[in-house]
């Protein structure tokens, strides 16, 4: 049964590895036996996370990659057109409330948040394509479906994910590539550190999940191997909602036995 499991020789290209989630999903993929590819922006810790990968006995490389940059998508793309296994993780929030996004705010969390994955994911998704196999691993976000307020630029590029990656999933599905989708609730990364750094919005993050935590980078390392795996080969198109049980309760932290009228 753990065959199923098993991406042994497999390439994997992990964009946004740099840290956080991608970070934790990269050496996850390369502890199950995968070839890695850790792209970022981020020079530095890509090429430490690589070197000790390798240390490890792994087989790690590392690109330098802006994920805006069509070119330079397409080039990696071309460079590892026998890629397996894509993850892609890069996205950024400006909380703010809507009438205080400025227009900037707002190009540059559809610019890195969407426009990016529909660049990465496109690249790639051709090359697996023509080959007739392969998975592809986006990130969602519980705010595609819950909204708050100061996070709706946010929400709706995250949102735009899910269809964009549903979309490709039915256009790729007939070629025999798979497209699912990862959702956390919030995780403990640089993206929420102003959440972290306030006690009252840190306990009302733990307060939600039913398991009374908050999720860290290493929690999505077992659903990103289970998309990437021959685990999941009848599953396309899918959402997996890696959130603590965040939705699927109303959010409400309540004492139980407790009556209201």
């Amino acid at each position: 049964m753990s065959d199923i499991f098993d991406i042994s020789g497999r390439l994997a290209v992990v964009v946004g590895a740099a840290g956080g989630i991608g970070r934790a999903i990269a050496e996850g993929l390369a502890e199950a036996g995968a070839m890695t590819i850790w792209a970022d922006k981020n020079e530095n810790a890509i090429k430490e996370g690589a070197r000790e990968s390798n240390a490890l006995g792994h087989l790690a490389q590392y690109r330098v990659i802006d994920v805006l940059d069509n070119i330079a998508i397409e080039e990696l793309a071309t460079e590892f057109e026998d890629a397996h296994i894509l993850v892609v993780t890069p996205a950024i929030l400006v909380r703010k409330t809507l009438s205080d996004q400025s227009e900037d705010d707002f190009d540059r969390q559809v610019a890195l948040n969407l426009k990016s994955t529909f660049l990465i994911t496109r690249a790639f998704g051709d090359k697996m394509a023509k080959r007739g196999r392969g998975s592809i691993v986006g990130f969602s976000s519980v705010r595609a479906s819950l909204a708050e307020a100061g996070s709706g630029v946010y929400a709706m590029t995250k949102a735009g994910v899910e269809q964009l990656l549903r979309t490709l999933a039915a256009e790729l599905g007939p070629q025999g590539v798979r497209v699912n989708m990862i959702a956390p609730s919030p995780v403990d990364t640089p993206l929420t550190a102003d959440v972290r750094a306030r006690a009252d919005w840190y306990d009302q993050v733990t307060s939600r999940s039913m398991l009374r935590r908050w999720a860290t980078p290493s929690d999505f390392v077992g659903p990103a191997l289970l998309l990437a795996s021959d685990a999941s080969s009848f599953m396309t198109g899918a959402i997996l909602a890696v959130d603590g049980g965040w939705t699927a309760t109303d959010g409400l932290s309540r004492v139980p036995n407790s009556e209201s009228g």
